[in-house]
């Protein structure tokens, strides 16, 4: 694994953290939807692990996310059609991709 990727895997594992961080440990609907400034850091978030994944999607890399396109699209559509965000979507990707991605990149990590 070259240094490169290593650090883009690095960088999806500090904004996933992030995302906890953010939430401050709670994984509660109700707080988030209520809360802008949570929304739009997890949104921020995003669009980094969605930056990083699209980096290593270009060098061409060994490295693979096992979702990574809809990483992408993710980050494109936070982006480019921010008010179109669907904060259940976002609350999914929370819950349930962010875990099974923060897994994934820190066994490829270990790999190293």
């Amino acid at each position: 694994m070259t240094e490169e990727e290593k650090k883009l895997l690095k960088d999806i594992e500090q904004a996933a953290s992030n995302v906890d961080i953010h939430l401050e440990g709670r994984r509660i609907w109700d707080e988030y939807a209520a809360n802008i400034t949570k929304r739009r850091a997890i949104e921020r978030e995003l669009e980094i692990i969605g930056e990083a994944t699209n980096n290593l999607l270009k060098i061409g890399t060994e490295v693979t996310l096992s979702s990574a396109r809809k990483i992408v699209n993710l980050r494109n559509r936070v982006i480019h059609a921010y008010d179109a965000v669907d904060d259940t979507i976002i609350w999914k990707v929370i819950v349930k991709d962010i875990p099974l991605l923060l897994a994934e990149v820190r066994q490829l990590m270990d790999e190293k």
